[in-house]
């Protein structure tokens, strides 16, 4: 069943801006001009940085104002705070990109997911540096790019990338155990907007067969970490993350399988809660209002 309302239905409003009085009552007073009725809100401060962090989600007693003219009436209270805000139609899906490589598990999961309305994602086109996954997403109705990628040829295709997130109007990449590092342009003109996900030995076990390594050292946890992708490898800001417990008793097959289960539910709900507007990027952290 898919959680999101008819359009039109509901809106949802997120900002941040630097702490200060009056932050709440400014954006209550204003849904209270509107007709707003708010069916949750959720905030913090982050005593540190002195930021304060917002999500609202409302729908309206009568009628329902345009969504356009909401936005540039906000305006009007987000100038004099210095607030970045966003607010979205809840019924919006997020329109999503996602790259994947040889190892199709998170793919795999992210397309029945989406085929069943628990995502709040919209999947047009699925991109590939290699061929394998091809069957798969075209019997979902879904585009599948195959975009080789060589030493020789990585800013072509990088470039051919970026220019699929506009020709398709993406607002989510998402690396669903794609194999390529991305380059440090590509990663500022993704900034906030891509997820990528592998699992948590980094950078204990790096390189190939991560799990066989942690079965060899005889690890008793394994998991996942979800983040937004940064020019420094695997370090971007964390959105979630998973362990599972693992023993003597089973194989490095095992390890992997496990490891495999943890990596799509993380990867799954960062995904969702980036697309209902619930992940808020606050320096190299997150704020995550679950």
């Amino acid at each position: 069943m898919s959680p999101r309302p008819a359009p039109g239905q509901q809106y949802v409003l997120t900002l941040s801006c630097q702490d200060g009085p009056g932050l709440v009552h400014a954006v209550a007073g204003f849904l209270v001009q509107y007709g707003g009725n708010i069916l949750a809100s959720q905030q913090y401060e982050d005593r540190g940085t002195g930021r304060f962090f917002m999500r609202v989600q409302f729908d309206f007693v009568g009628a329902v104002p345009p969504l356009e003219e909401l936005r540039a009436a906000f305006a009007t209270v987000a100038g004099p705070n210095r607030m970045e805000f966003t607010l979205s139609d809840v019924a919006t899906p997020t329109r999503t990109l996602i790259l994947v490589s040889k190892f199709g598990h998170c793919l795999n999961d992210l397309l029945y997911r989406d085929r069943i309305g628990s995502l709040n994602i919209d999947i047009p086109v699925v991109v590939s540096n290699h061929p394998d996954f091809a069957e798969l997403v075209t019997s979902n109705g879904i585009e599948y790019v195959h975009l080789p990628v060589t030493p020789d040829t990585k800013p072509e295709a990088e470039a051919e990338l970026l220019r699929l997130v506009d020709a398709y109007d993406i607002e989510l990449v998402v690396l669903a155990r794609y194999m390529q590092v991305l380059s440090g342009p590509t990663c500022r003109a993704l900034t906030g907007r891509a997820i990528n996900i592998h699992h948590s030995f980094l950078p204990s076990f790096k390189g190939a067969k991560p799990y066989h390594q942690a079965h060899d050292r005889g690890v008793k946890l394994i998991g996942a970490t979800a983040h937004y992708v940064n020019d420094d490898l695997d370090e971007g800001p964390i959105i979630e993350q998973d362990v599972a417990r693992v023993d003597h008793q089973m194989s490095p097959e095992d390890f992997v399988a496990v490891g495999r289960d943890v990596e799509t539910q993380v990867l799954s709900r960062a995904v969702r809660w980036h697309s209902e507007h619930r992940v808020m990027l606050n320096g190299s952290r997150t704020v995550v209002f679950r």
